[in-house]
């Protein structure tokens, strides 16, 4: 009789250490950039009754984006991807090196879907307008589920403002933000929408009890409010 040697890899031992499949430590794809913004850990379900605050970084070394070209350019691509039947963008801030987004979608699903089309628009005019090539937004965006009307009117003001956090001093509305079709304002100044702003609106209407009339019960937005008043928002956004 011919005796079989088992090698050691074969060990019950061994193969209790290095079987296949399930969860390990330090697997699955990590976060992207030398200063990622989020993990990628799976994404949370989502109501279509919540609206979502989403934020995004663009790369290191790329151009300010709070810039009279880079607006005009950003006004149109947004409204091409503002509204479709399952995502919605209803507000948005331009900042140097991020944009803040609150957005309404039918489901976890259509929320990525309709974010990820938005950024590959954003991205595609972009890198032509600033002669760039390669990737504008590295990471994974972040994503805050509105849960409350207190919550959603913190996001108001933290996204409509958000450039006097970042400490930029203007007067009024920010013009690089979707405050000029803001109709929340409890002391709105500056001039009036002309013809062609209310032809190109870049945002679509809310549809969401929350993000339409909920927040209201809480008090109107003053133009001079700062973004230092909204707590519930500091930590994640």
């Amino acid at each position: 009789m011919v005796a079989t040697s088992r090698r050691k890899t074969d060990s019950p031992h061994q193969l209790s250490l290095f079987r296949r499949g399930g969860a390990r430590r330090g697997a699955g794809r990590k976060p992207n950039g030398p200063r990622p913004l989020v993990s990628h850990a799976k994404r949370p379900r989502l109501a279509a009754r919540f609206p979502v605050l989403v934020t995004t970084r663009i790369a290191q070394g790329l151009p300010s984006m709070r810039r009279e070209t880079t607006l005009a350019f950003l006004r149109v691509a947004l409204r091409a991807g503002s509204d479709r039947p399952d995502f919605r963008l209803v507000h948005f801030s331009i900042q140097s090196n991020h944009l803040h987004f609150i957005v309404e979608a039918s489901s976890a699903d259509s929320l990525s879907r309709g974010i990820q089309g938005l950024l590959v628009r954003l991205a595609k005019g972009l890198n032509s307008l600033w002669g760039h090539h390669g990737h504008v937004f590295p990471d994974r965006y972040h994503e805050r589920i509105l849960r409350s009307p207190r919550e959603v009117r913190y996001a108001l003001l933290y996204v409509l403002h958000n450039a006097r956090k970042h400490g930029v001093r203007y007067t009024g509305i920010d013009p690089f933000s979707s405050g000029r079709w803001f109709d929340g304002w409890k002391n709105r100044t500056g001039r009036l929408l002309d013809a062609a702003e209310q032809r190109t609106v870049p945002v679509a209407e809310p549809r969401t009890y929350l993000l339409r009339t909920g927040w209201r019960r809480h008090g109107l937005i003053d133009v001079g409010e700062s973004p230092a008043s909204a707590p519930g928002l500091r930590a994640s956004a």
